[in-house]
């Protein structure tokens, strides 16, 4: 593993790792989005192994979070729009590390949201949804969806009203989190249709561009997202050859699985080798115009 420092926008530092095969050029590349609140080390077991199959993986931390954090969490003037360059800047960075070869996106939970607000459309061969899904906090689990609105109209604005930003690891929920990214993602998540509906016609132009493939797995175990949630997002995906998969903890010879559970290397034997497949299978896919998903049950 390479840790690196990637500058966007002329002033912010961003952190890096890169996971590079041992043996032989990288037949792919991949980008690991994660989730909110949700450091680059999480993904490290899952990055390696994925590069010792013979793919260049990069892993990172947006700006205000985990090892892109410089000074202190209220000083930090981020917000969702600003960690989708983010992760445009990271692609750009990783095709041109690797030209000529297949970019992929993983992305955890948010890392398959933003996808959508990229301006590098172009660079990416397809998207692996992980655990993801709209984040509209109606098509929350059940238990999680009996607090959101106290949560949203009263918890998160008091907070960051008070401390600058959203304590999330004080009041164990999410993790720190810059107040801009906090609050957009509060309208975000009020909003029946997500982002495209809080920011209007130039957030579903933007996710409307969207050409690359993307396949979706929803867990059945989710504590935090739904089927419903996983079939909104990719609806928003509206031009882009979309298809989706229930997965069960018992295809994967487990109790549970959850919406962190996949990244952990229990799952090395039985999920990972699965997900391999299905990004290889993306990255020979080729764009389509049409949009729909279509929904496999394991």
């Amino acid at each position: 593993m390479q840790s690196e420092t990637l500058m966007v926008d002329g002033a912010v530092p961003l952190a890096l790792r890169v996971y590079v095969p041992r043996t032989g050029p990288a037949r792919a590349s991949v980008v690991i989005g994660g989730a909110m609140g949700v450091r680059q080390a999480f993904y490290g077991p899952f990055a390696a192994w994925l590069a010792q199959q013979g793919l260049r993986v990069t892993t990172f931390d947006y700006r205000g979070q985990g090892e892109s954090l410089n000074g202190g969490m209220r000083e930090v003037r981020a917000n969702l729009f600003d960690w989708a360059r983010d992760y445009d800047a990271v692609i750009a960075h990783a095709a041109q590390a690797l030209p000529g070869q297949p970019l992929l996106l993983l992305g955890h939970s948010l890392g398959a949201q933003l996808p959508g607000l990229l301006r590098e459309h172009a660079r990416v061969s397809g998207l692996l949804s992980v655990a993801a899904g709209s984040g509209y906090w109606r098509d929350n689990a059940p238990r999680i969806r009996r607090a959101m609105p106290a949560f949203w109209h009263v918890l998160v604005p008091l907070s960051v009203r008070l401390c600058g930003y959203f304590p999330g690891r004080r009041l164990r929920a999410v993790g720190d989190l810059p107040a801009g990214v906090m609050l957009q993602w509060r309208r975000w998540c009020l909003h029946p249709r997500y982002s495209v509906g809080a920011e209007g016609e130039s957030a579903q132009r933007s996710y409307a561009a969207v050409r690359f493939p993307v396949h979706a797995w929803s867990m059945q175990d989710d504590e935090l997202m739904t089927w419903r949630g996983t079939q909104s997002l990719l609806a928003l995906y509206a031009n882009a050859p979309c298809s989706v998969e229930r997965i069960a903890p018992h295809e994967a010879q487990a109790r549970r699985i959850g919406h962190f559970g996949f990244f952990r290397e229990q799952f090395r034997d039985t999920l990972w080798p699965r997900a391999l497949q299905q990004l290889e299978a993306l990255a020979q896919a080729q764009p389509q115009g049409t949009a729909g998903a279509t929904a496999t049950a394991g």
